[in-house]
């Protein structure tokens, strides 16, 4: 006879309601815990250059809203996510509350080094299965935008990889029009 093995214990957004206001970004992916330090200043200015560009864009072209962190947004009772920066279409603006009950349109990550496996592959995972529409992993170490785009078959793949170097502009069938030098990005 083998002894009962415990099942892991999954944290609700209840329990995520409870955790300390202590400045790191707390966070729950299939009921795990994730917590994360505050971002360094070049994270924070590369997030106010990019809600900077997308505010613009959406005073010419009312057609949703971004909103930077802090802002929960609510995927399942087991995960609740901060994203650095999301975007809500109007005709999806129902999912608006006190925080974004379900998946945004477009999700942006900013990777730090405590930050890189969770935004690459465990978020990426997430955002798949809960349906959001493109997500943007964007990563200063190497001035480089990696965007998953959602396919008319379901399919959630990795559609771009921009390059500073390479002079490449961050577009999307989101924003029609809307164009963002990764130089004037990255800065």
């Amino acid at each position: 006879m083998q002894p009962a093995r415990a099942e892991p214990i999954r944290l609700t957004y209840e329990d995520f309601l409870n955790f300390p206001d202590d400045g790191r970004r707390h966070e729950l992916v299939d009921g795990e815990h994730y917590v994360t330090p505050a971002p360094v200043l070049r994270h924070q200015e590369i997030s106010g250059e990019l809600l900077s560009a997308l505010k613009n864009y959406l005073r010419a072209h009312p057609i949703g809203r971004v909103y930077a962190a802090p802002a929960d947004v609510v995927l399942s009772d087991f995960d609740v996510v901060e994203p650095d920066l999301l975007f809500v279409s109007s005709e999806r603006r129902g999912i608006l509350r006190d925080q974004v009950h379900g998946a945004p349109d477009l999700v942006v990550e900013i990777v730090s080094p405590s930050s890189r496996r969770a935004d690459e592959v465990t978020k990426r995972h997430l955002y798949d299965r809960a349906g959001v529409h493109e997500y943007w992993i964007v990563d200063p170490e190497i001035d480089v935008v990696k965007i998953h785009r959602r396919q008319d078959d379901g399919r959630f793949p990795r559609v771009a990889e921009l390059a500073r170097e390479n002079g490449d502009r961050l577009e999307s069938p989101l924003f029609p029009g809307f164009t963002l030098p990764l130089a004037d990005l990255f800065g």
